[in-house]
């Protein structure tokens, strides 16, 4: 078991900056696929970014290509979301998700534990 706990949202203008941080605890951090999701209201929940077991390897959702990053730090069991040039459309509740394996999946049914998430809101 993966216990996964995300902190960092909040209430942003268009144009500024958050990020996000997901602390795990548990089995060794190590071993898994990391990867952000977000769900908006109405919305089924969609694919943000993945980053693999080192942190070597990364992907992105086309819509936040160049505006986000993801990174993570193995000792000290956290991934990272850096999300610059926000814009309302970014507004959504943001989950990080731990998968066994070392494809760096989109999919959410490909991941095995979620945190519980936290909200982003982009005002305009």
């Amino acid at each position: 078991q993966v216990q996964l706990v995300e902190s960092g949202g909040g209430l942003v203008q268009a144009g500024g900056s958050l990020r996000l941080s997901c602390a795990a605890s548990g089995r060794t951090f190590s071993n898994y696929v990391m990867g952000w999701f977000r769900q908006a209201p109405g919305k089924e929940r969609e694919f943000v970014a993945a980053i693999s077991r080192r942190g070597d390897n990364t992907h992105y959702t086309d819509s936040v290509k160049g505006r986000f990053t993801i990174s993570r730090d193995n000792a000290k069991n956290t991934v990272y979301l850096k999300m610059n040039s926000l814009k309302p459309e970014d507004t959504a509740v943001y989950y990080c998700a731990a998968r066994v394996g070392s494809y760096l999946a989109t999919g959410s049914y490909d991941y095995d534990y979620w945190g519980q998430g936290t909200q982003v809101t982009v005002s305009s």
